[in-house]
């Protein structure tokens, strides 16, 4: 059974950069792609990156594009999410995810997901 576990969030200024751990345990071969996500309250969850997880192609939400940037270890299971120039609005709980779709942003192809790690930036 596949579990994911984040870390790495925290309480940050505006302009510091953040980097996000998710470590992947359990993991079966119908996964292929690993995603992050984030909500903030009364939004729905919101797509920040995915990467496959054999192929290493990297996908990102737009907006977001040149400041996050998504990688993996697969020696170690490892998932990462370097966040740069952070700014209020990416105040979030990020969540690591799982998935089969390799073509995939919609979080229902997801179906394995971490608790999430809090990230707070103060402006």
């Amino acid at each position: 059974q596949v579990q994911l576990v984040e870390s790495g969030g925290g309480l940050v200024q505006a302009g510091d950069s953040l980097r996000l751990s998710c470590a992947v345990s359990g993991l079966t071969l119908d996964v292929n792609v690993m995603g992050w996500f984030r909500r903030t309250p009364g939004k729905e969850r919101e797509f920040v990156a995915r990467i496959g997880w054999n192929s290493g192609r990297q996908i990102y939400a737009d907006s977001l594009m040149g400041r996050f940037a998504i990688s993996r270890v697969k020696a170690s299971n490892m998932i990462y999410l370097q966040m740069n120039n952070l700014n209020s609005e990416d105040t979030a709980v990020y969540y690591c995810a799982a998935g089969s779709n390799i073509w995939s942003s919609d979080p229902r192809d997801f179906r394995v997901w971490g608790q999430g790690t809090q990230v707070t930036v103060s402006s």
